[in-house]
């Protein structure tokens, strides 16, 4: 065999281009950011450097934890219910066209308005602050998961679905077996989406409610540092969103492989 033909990348290799290549630049913005700010010797009320954040959560932990606490429960009560609601309602949307046509284009109004508009508003209407924030979330987490998941159920092989038929088999058969299935990658997708994106409308919420007090969270924790000039608290708590947002990614992520690693091209590893 020519030595010309291109040996497949080891795993090893594709560890290190998946993992080792990101956090070698993180870490390198990092040191970079630490060494500006203490050559330029800027002040930390001002912009504080990595290591000055990480002392800051630690001293402050006692605070930042029961508030990630409270908006990861928005965030994830805002996703259960978006993914239920989007799915169910999508199977709706493929088992009947003429309810697809009457109710898409408000899903898609939906979507559209800004939540930073809406969310005032449902704040005034609903006497509980936390249903209104799970409210505000789901919002922003609903539409990807009911337009991924209609596309999917939509897409379903015409010849499969003709041969279900041919055979005799039911509505729900059909549903089960040839477009769920079908569905999956789309549905998988669109959940990876809706998972930063209820964090965000938790955030958004939370900064229009304030509300104070044990079931405040981290958006409130970073008003409450802008207040005060505590900015580094504000860079902890936003550290904290930010870690969070990319944990619900990968995980989100991690399920997508573990699902369809086995028969979708989506997922399948490739050589070379």
């Amino acid at each position: 065999m020519s030595d010309d033909v291109p040996r497949p990348r080891s795993r090893r290799d594709s560890l290190w281009l998946k993992i080792g290549a990101p956090l070698a630049i993180g870490i390198v913005v990092l040191i970079a950011w630490e060494a500006m700010v203490r050559v330029n010797e800027i002040p930390w009320y001002i912009l504080p450097g990595p290591l000055s954040i990480a002392e800051t959560m630690v001293r402050d932990w006692h605070m930042l934890w029961p508030s990630l606490v409270n908006t990861l429960q928005v965030t994830a009560l805002a996703l259960l219910v978006a993914v239920v609601g989007g799915f169910s309602l999508a199977v709706l949307f493929a088992s009947a066209r003429w309810i697809e046509l009457s109710l898409f284009p408000y899903a898609v109004i939906l979507q559209v308005t800004p939540i930073v508009a809406i969310a005032p508003l449902i704040i005034v209407y609903v006497d509980n602050l936390t249903i209104a924030l799970l409210i505000c979330a789901w919002i922003v987490a609903f539409f990807p998961i009911l337009s991924n998941t209609t596309i999917g159920l939509n897409s379903a092989d015409h010849n499969l679905l003709d041969l279900m038929r041919l055979y005799g088999a039911r509505r729900w058969q059909i549903l089960w077996f040839i477009r769920v299935p079908g569905a999956l990658p789309f549905f998988l997708g669109g959940l990876r989406i809706s998972g930063g994106l209820a964090l965000i409308g938790a955030i958004v919420a939370e900064f229009v409610a304030g509300g104070a007090g044990s079931g405040s969270g981290l958006a409130f924790r970073i008003l409450e540092a802008s207040y005060r000039l505590e900015i580094p608290r504000m860079y902890a708590a936003l550290f904290l969103i930010s870690g969070t947002g990319i944990l619900i990614f990968l995980s989100f992520t991690g399920l997508n492989h573990l699902l369809l690693r086995r028969w979708h091209e989506s997922a399948i590893r490739r050589e070379g």
